[in-house]
């Protein structure tokens, strides 16, 4: 990918930490809005029974019409269900800033969504792309619609149970071999799209060492952001996605080599070998950093 490419995809929005709010909370919302996260995702799905999900559309269309100076995404219900219209209805003309899609089936689940919007307007979509069997199998058509998302994300909860795993995890906290499969097709998947690789939740609040743990590994493998379920777990992610003063030093002085000498392939910095995927490291440090 050129570095105008790596940019671009690092650059469409700041997306370390984005923390779930129940969406008929109301009382809530300012209180994730001033967390720290980077954009909060007001939720009609799971957290909301379905006697509450009226409430939930009205709370959300109307806080999200007053004064805000958060990123806010609004997760709506499943496309197989009753509920994804009126959450569309309701919220679109608040102007979110993006819409989660969960239990998406690829690029045909982007265009349906769309459809449901009756030509309003639609912010970029972010799905969840791993909840159901079907979804695996699709993971290489969000290309597709790259230009539609905010980024591409995963879940480890609706798959085991749509499958009749008992768990997606070892004792440990490991993912079990099939849900780590499909963390790492999510991953590759968001990268050759071009948007953000947004990791799924960790669900030990307190375990704040494992955390951060977990972030690393995270950042490790590529991806660029994580969800969270409690405030107390934002500053955690934002600091881990976050390249360091040394990391950005590093970069910078891999991008000036390259810089200075524009024909070389393979150049010596620092005693050690840099060659051209060096360099795309580089750039995306120094993009996410920005």
């Amino acid at each position: 990918m050129p570095a105008d490419g790596i940019i671009a995809e690092e650059a469409r929005m700041k997306l370390r930490s984005l923390l779930f709010v129940p969406g008929d909370r109301p009382e809530r919302f300012a209180k994730a809005a001033a967390s720290g996260a980077d954009a909060i995702i007001l939720d009609l799905e799971d957290s909301v029974a379905p006697e509450r999900k009226a409430f939930g559309r009205e709370a959300i269309a109307e806080w999200l019409a007053g004064p805000r100076d958060c990123v806010a995404f609004v997760r709506v219900n499943p496309l197989d269900g009753d509920h994804s219209r009126a959450d569309l209805a309701a919220i679109l003309p608040a102007a979110p800033d993006g819409i989660m899609l969960p239990k998406a089936e690829g690029a045909a689940s982007v265009h349906a969504l769309i459809g449901l919007a009756d030509g309003g307007t639609v912010p970029p979509i972010l799905p969840i792309a791993t909840e159901t069997p079907v979804a695996i199998f699709e993971l290489g058509t969000f290309r597709q619609v790259g230009d539609r998302l905010a980024g591409l994300t995963w879940g480890a909860e609706d798959l085991p149970a749509s499958i009749g795993a008992s768990t997606s995890r070892e004792e440990d906290g490991r993912y079990t071999a099939p849900f780590e499969m499909a963390r790492g097709l999510t991953l590759f998947a968001a990268h050759a799209a071009g948007v953000p690789a947004i990791d799924t939740v960790f669900p030990r609040i307190g375990a704040m060492d494992d955390l951060k743990a977990y972030v690393g590994r995270a950042r490790r493998d590529g991806f660029t952001g994580m969800m969270a379920i409690h405030p107390v777990q934002v500053a955690v992610i934002n600091e881990g996605f976050t390249p360091s003063a040394t990391e950005v030093a590093h970069a910078r002085a891999v991008v000036e080599a390259f810089a200075t000498h524009p024909g070389a392939g393979v150049l010596k910095l620092d005693g050690k070998m840099i060659d051209r995927p060096h360099l795309i490291q580089a750039q995306r440090v120094l993009a996410a950093a920005q």
